[in-house]
Parts: structure tokens; C-alpha cells; sequence
């Protein structure tokens, strides 16, 4: 689901968040990030003239690795050349030097985000391609055996199963990751700014995309309370009856 009304605290966090929970929470059900991914809103606002090359950025970083501008610069140009992992790891490294850096923890939880919506594209596009490659043995005549005789696997669709399965998992599993390392981050910036309801919705869902429902709803939870007259309130309480409700019907 997507909540109607986000508080603007960066333009370019607005739209990602839009586009990121806009489709929904349904596994596989996000539509595609090309030309909308956080490298393209910061060429957008211009971001990148007053920031070194990422070549220049590289070097100023192995002159100085404990440089916190330094390691900013390079999360940047990393970003807007749509190097997110690394960005990651440069911003990571900024976010040790400055803890208390609210807007670049929130954009740590944006890369992380991005990264957790290829991922999940990267599992549907496995799952897509292992149904066409199998496809044709679903559509064959049933073969007529004697009686008491069975029909060994097809070993070529079972190979490409086997390995269509591997390479979902692996990329639902990345991108469960993905989620957690984000709510991380907010966790990080909650602590910043207990206060601020916008915080405690963008964890939420990024808490519900990772699959911990009791974090989501705690977060969801101190929105309502922080927000009560806000217009996404109703749809927030929904929600959390919704959740309390899955979290009941889970094992353990």
C-alpha cells in the first residue's frame, strides 16, 4: 500500500519513497526503477557540480580514508553513477565518521531500499525466465505408459528448476537483507528524531518489507500517536490491524 501523504523532508527521498512503496507490499510486485533510481534524482536537482569527479573522489579517499567529506563525496558520485553498492559502502564508512548525520543515514536507507527493489525485479525475472524455458514440457501430450511404469524427470527441466530456484532464492534473500540493513538506518535516525511521525512511517514500511511485522506495527503504532489528525492515519490503522492479524497466523 502507499500512503497518500508523505512529509517532504528531501525532494528526492519524496519521490523514492514513492515510487519504492507506491506498487504495494506484495513480493514481486514492484514495478521497475530505470531512469527513477536515486542516481537520476540527484542529476535531476543538480546535485554533482559542486562534488569532485568519482575518479577525484577515489583518490581523495585513499589519501584519507578518515575523511568524512571525502567518503561523502565519493557515496554521492558513486550514487549518481548508479554504483549503489559501493555507494553503500562509502556512505557506511561516513556514517561511522558522523553518526549524527540525520540526512545521510536517510539516504543510506534509500540505497539500501534501491538495492532491496533490484534484488526482488532480479528474483521475478529468474522465476519469469525458468517458466519459459520449462514451459513447452507443461504443454506436451501426457505420454501413455504401461501399466505400473513411470516417467522419469525431464533432467533438462530439472536443471534449469533447480537453478531458476537458486537464483531466486538468492535474490529474494539479498533483498530481505536489504530491507533490514534500511530499517537499520531509520532505527538509527528514529533515535536522531524521536518526534518526527514521517520516521516512524518510513520504518514501518520498511520494517513490513523485511518481513518483521512486530517492528512495523510498533512503528506504525508510534506514527498514529505522533500524527493522530493526519490524513494516513485511518489507512495506517488499517494496516496494523492487518499485521497484527499475519503476525497471529505466523509459526513460532
Amino acid at each position: 500500500m502507499f500512503f497518500p501523504r508523505l512529509r517532504r523532508h528531501a525532494k528526492w527521498m519524496f519521490v523514492f519513497l514513492a515510487l519504492v512503496f507506491g506498487l504495494g507490499f506484495v513480493i514481486f510486485g514492484i514495478g521497475s526503477d530505470q531512469g527513477t533510481g536515486i542516481g537520476d534524482l540527484l542529476r535531476d536537482q543538480g546535485v554533482g557540480s559542486d562534488t569532485p569527479s568519482l575518479e577525484e573522489a577515489r583518490e581523495r579517499v585513499e589519501k584519507n580514508p578518515n575523511n568524512a567529506k571525502a567518503q561523502r563525496d565519493l557515496a554521492t558520485a558513486l550514487t549518481v553513477e548508479g554504483k549503489t553498492d559501493e555507494a553503500i559502502v562509502a556512505l557506511t564508512r561516513f556514517t561511522g565518521l558522523r553518526p549524527r548525520d540525520e540526512s545521510a543515514l536517510r539516504e543510506l536507507a534509500g540505497l539500501y531500499l534501491t538495492k532491496a527493489n533490484r534484488r526482488q525485479q532480479d528474483a521475478e525475472i529468474a522465476q519469469q525466465r525458468a517458466n519459459y524455458l520449462t514451459g513447452g514440457s507443461t504443454f506436451t501430450e501426457p505420454l501413455q505408459l504401461p501399466e505400473g511404469a513411470t516417467l522419469e524427470p525431464d533432467p533438462i527441466v530439472e536443471a534449469v528448476s533447480t537453478e531458476a530456484n537458486k537464483s531466486v532464492s538468492a535474490a529474494y534473500t539479498a533483498a530481505q537483507l536489504a530491507f533490514r540493513s534500511a530499517a537499520e538506518a531509520y532505527e538509527k535516525v528514529v533515535l536522531l528524531a524521536p518526534k518526527d511521525p514521517n520516521i516512524q512511517l518510513e520504518l514501518g514500511q520498511t520494517a513490513q518489507r523485511s518481513g518483521d511485522f512486530p517492528r512495523a506495527i510498533e512503528a506504525y503504532e508510534r506514527f498514529v500517536e505522533l500524527a493522530p489528525d493526519d490524513p494516513s492515519t485511518p489507512i495506517v490503522k488499517q494496516q496494523i490491524k492487518q499485521l497484527k492479524a499475519q503476525a497471529t497466523q505466523q509459526p513460532g
